[in-house]
């Protein structure tokens, strides 16, 4: 470990920066028919510590396709941040906190309608790059206001691109194609997951609070900060409505559960949301109609698992869920508990749980029959089928996977021509 890694600059970290964690996949659908005959779907798996991207099949046998560097400008960025005093304490800062000790090189992915490009969050690096998927090199470069990118969201049509920007308390809607900057909102502290509404309306922001710190006992959960969903109109970007979990979870007697919302999956029809929170083994069922929390499911713990929640990674306990597209299974990643499992959605009954090192995404494979999550324990992801419950199959990628999207290229692409 660095030697910056003293007593002092750890709590400075804590009090700096924020986990990566947790949903909503997206696939970038091609402009018109003849441009998606010459497209292929694939799945982008982003290893975060290493700085590359694993690109393999979309369902199938899911075997690697390519492999792409999202740092080629290590070089550039690295100059800048150690010329800025205030920039090299917030890189020393993650890679000392959420990092684990590791920078953090890709959080998000989404490839452009055309699929000549991937856009992708880096946080340690503070921006948003385009990268040309046929050269690697960068088309666009967006910093994010403060110190640290995180989760992203791409639009139904594929043209506008959500970033959290966790640092600041803000979400840029960027152009996919330019960069260029749509819009922005604010949020509560520290802004994670992004979710558009199928119809492109509205975008929902969690913020999930400051997950680095060490009071993490349920009487402290008041010093994690303001935790709570931001609904905007995707269109003006003004706030539409806030959700906070709190008082939803108190009224069905949970006051030491915490509010801060990690990954979330909608139903089909917009109806539900399910999603899980912070030290938590399950997830919660919340109706938008009524208003309330309407079913809360529990799974069950690894005997071999800790139950003191400091030894929890970013007061993750379980984080990544996904849903079927049919809308009957639920897919949970259960991250400390080294499992994961599908759940039948009418019962909440889950299947067999399949172990798993540290999984710490869940999406949804192109053919709709699997779950795919993203191993970061062991460099893999694993295939899990809907309709069984069982392990298809599992595929090597690089050190620390998390996130996993659905995305597009040429047919013939296999790499890039420059690392």
């Amino acid at each position: 470990m660095p030697a910056f890694r003293s007593r002092h600059l750890r709590s400075v970290a804590a009090a700096l920066v924020l986990t990566v964690t947790a949903p909503a996949t997206a696939a970038t659908a091609a402009t018109d028919s003849s441009s998606a005959a010459a497209l292929r779907e694939v799945l982008f798996v982003g290893n975060n510590w290493e700085g590359t991207a694993d690109v393999i099949k979309s369902s199938g046998d899911f075997a690697k396709v390519g492999r792409i560097n999202v740092i080629p400008d290590k070089s550039a960025r690295m100059a800048e941040i150690n010329a800025d005093p205030i920039k090299w304490i917030y890189f020393q800062a993650i890679r000392n906190g959420v990092g684990e000790g590791h920078d953090q090189f890709v959080d998000d992915m989404y490839t452009t309608p055309d699929g000549a490009s991937v856009v992708v969050s880096r946080p340690s690096f503070a921006d948003v790059v385009s990268i040309d998927l046929a050269t690697g090199n960068i088309n666009w470069r967006f910093p994010v206001s403060g110190y640290r990118s995180d989760h992203m969201a791409v639009s139904p049509d594929g043209l506008r691109v959500a970033v959290s920007a966790s640092i600041s308390n803000t979400v840029h809607v960027l152009n996919i194609n330019t960069g260029k900057q749509l819009g922005s909102f604010k949020t509560g502290d520290k802004p994670h997951e992004n979710i558009f509404t199928k119809d492109g309306k509205y975008i929902y922001n969690m913020s999930i609070g400051d997950v680095n710190t060490s009071q993490d006992a349920p009487w402290q959960d008041f010093t994690k900060g303001d935790r709570r969903i931001t609904v905007v109109d995707a269109t003006t970007y003004q706030q539409v409505r806030i959700i906070d979990m709190r008082a939803r979870l108190n009224a069905i007697g949970l006051t030491d559960y915490s509010d801060a919302v990690r990954p979330a999956v909608f139903s089909p029809d917009e109806s539900k949301l399910y999603f899980q929170v912070s030290f938590f083994n399950g997830f919660f069922e919340y109706d938008l109609a009524t208003d309330r929390i309407t079913r809360t499911k529990t799974l069950p713990k690894n005997p071999a698992t800790s139950d003191d929640r400091t030894t929890f990674v970013n007061d993750s306990r379980h984080h990544g869920i996904s849903m079927s597209p049919d809308g009957s299974k639920l897919c949970v990643a259960g991250t400390m508990d080294d499992y994961a499992t599908v759940v039948d959605r009418t019962t909440l009954q889950e299947g067999p749980l399949v172990t798993a090192s540290k999984p710490y995404w869940a999406t949804v494979s192109g053919d709709g029959k699997s779950c795919v999550i993203s191993e970061s324990g062991a460099d893999q992801v694993t295939a899990i089928d809907f309709g069984t419950g069982q392990k298809v199959v599992s595929v090597p990628v690089g050190d620390h996977p998390q996130r996993v999207r659905i995305g597009h290229v040429a047919t013939d692409w296999t790499g890039m021509t420059s690392n």
